[in-house]
């Protein structure tokens, strides 16, 4: 049996001991588990209250099961679900009754789902919409995950590929009819001004500003400075927590440590790194080798300082002779213990008391700033993946050259036309896509 034909189950809740969970089914024999299990099939699509049993003899748990017959189900397929008792053992024993009917097997990592792109349920890129819900940490990535998954890009992509094969469908209805005299100039100029508004409206996608693909992933911050300057002490300050050791004693950090934030709903990784110094201990040098190689590559580094304005920064490995940011990224300078009488920053500099925590209130706020202009309107992005703004940028192209050829030949503008098509039915993922589907799918939890 093939395995899009197999029956498969698993846990489509949290993870165990909870108040209930859920126990999804879906394939040719939900209508059997739920039968073997619940006596009989309920009402589609209404709670029914049911005595689940192993057997004639055995019951595992007073339930609420659900029945959704296909096509029209989450999956397209024929879809039970259990709604149980949290516990272990219930859940132990649902699912061993479930694996022992013929022909059953556990869902893989996102199969559900998967299931459903494949009998039409969502498009690749609600797909993917729903795979950065699931993933979302803060307000704003779920936010712009729920409007992919509704169809924001999906939408749009497939009334551009209607329209493209509109315009392709008159292009080559004047090259069928090249011998009716004036014809195919009848023909071409509404296939011409079709695709100079759908190039318009793409490009115009394109090039909206925003870093709404890196929303996903978020902002990094790197703060990175001597030893025993207090970064530890700063990284606690921002996570409001001790996530990093503090001691009096150089060279405490030896390793790289992240912290995820949710600052005013963007997604911020701080990384607190190893003192950076010349040591002649093995363990220290690895740990200021990661740590200069983590601050390069972070979008905002964070270079604390100990001591007054007076004290001179412009040595640190990410400032220019005259102070200014590396090449990479911004650097701010952040003068640490001003409740000692370091004294407050200068323009442009920040000073702080990470201890006491004077300063770390302004500290923020200048992040949030920096974190709204880095992924600028991100609100009405269309575009949230790499995947997507390739596949755009070939239609782009596409199209574009089109215009290009229609004076050369319909034959060759036909063809762009064709390509354009091809990019948006791989966008939306209903042409040439099993390349892609395996690494989109298994970042998926089991269950969904």
């Amino acid at each position: 049996m093939h395995p899009r034909d197999q029956t498969i189950f698993a846990l489509s809740s949290g993870r165990p001991p909870s108040a209930l969970a859920v126990v999804r089914v879906s394939g040719p024999q939900a209508s059997l588990v739920l039968t073997a299990l619940a006596g009989k099939l309920p009402a589609p699509r209404q709670a029914s209250r049911r005595l689940l049993r192993a057997g004639a003899d055995q019951p595992i748990d007073d339930a609420v099961v659900l029945w959704f017959p296909g096509p029209g189900s989450a999956t397209g397929e024929d879809v039970a679900e259990f709604h149980v008792h949290g516990g272990r053992a219930v859940l132990s024993a649902l699912l061993a009754a479930i694996s022992d009917i013929p022909n059953m097997r556990a869902a893989e990592p996102g199969e559900f789902t998967r299931r459903a792109f494949e009998n039409g349920k969502l498009d690749l890129t609600e797909a993917e919409g729903l795979d950065d819900l699931i993933h979302a940490d803060t307000d704003r990535q779920r936010r712009q995950a729920l409007r992919q998954l509704q169809g924001l890009l999906g939408d749009r992509a497939r009334d551009w590929r209607e329209r493209i094969i509109e315009a392709s469908a008159l292009i080559e209805a004047g090259i069928d009819f090249s011998d009716e005299g004036d014809v195919p100039a009848e023909l071409m100029a509404p296939a011409v001004k079709a695709i100079r508004a759908l190039h318009g409206e793409i490009t115009e996608v394109l090039a909206a500003q925003g870093h709404a693909e890196r929303l996903r992933d978020g902002l990094v911050v790197a703060v990175a400075g001597e030893p025993n300057v207090g970064k530890s002490t700063l990284i606690n300050q921002l996570a409001r927590r001790d996530v990093a050791i503090v001691s009096p004693h150089a060279g405490t950090t030896r390793d790289v440590i992240e912290v995820q934030l949710d600052l005013d709903g963007y997604p911020v990784t701080v990384i607190d790194t190893a003192g950076i110094r010349e040591t002649d201990d093995p363990v220290e040098q690895e740990g200021v080798r990661r740590a200069r190689a983590r601050a390069e590559d972070a979008d905002l580094v964070l270079w604390l300082v100990e001591g007054s304005p007076a004290v001179d920064v412009t040595g640190s490995p990410w400032t220019s002779g005259d102070g200014s940011g590396r090449a990479g990224g911004s650097v701010w300078v952040v003068r640490n213990k001003i409740d000692l009488g370091g004294g407050g920053g200068a323009r442009g500099e920040f000073g702080i008391s990470a201890s006491r925590g004077d300063g770390i209130p302004e500290l923020v706020d200048a992040l949030v700033k920096f974190a709204a202009e880095y992924f600028g309107t991100s609100e009405g992005a269309v575009v949230t993946r790499a995947r997507q703004r390739d596949l755009l940028r070939r239609a782009s192209d596409s199209l574009r050259r089109s215009l290009e050829l229609v004076e050369e030949g319909e034959e060759l503008a036909a063809e762009e036309l064709r390509a354009a098509a091809y990019a948006l039915g791989r966008l939306l993922g209903r042409v040439d896509v099993e390349d892609v589907l395996g690494a989109i799918f298994q970042k998926f939890c089991i269950g969904k």
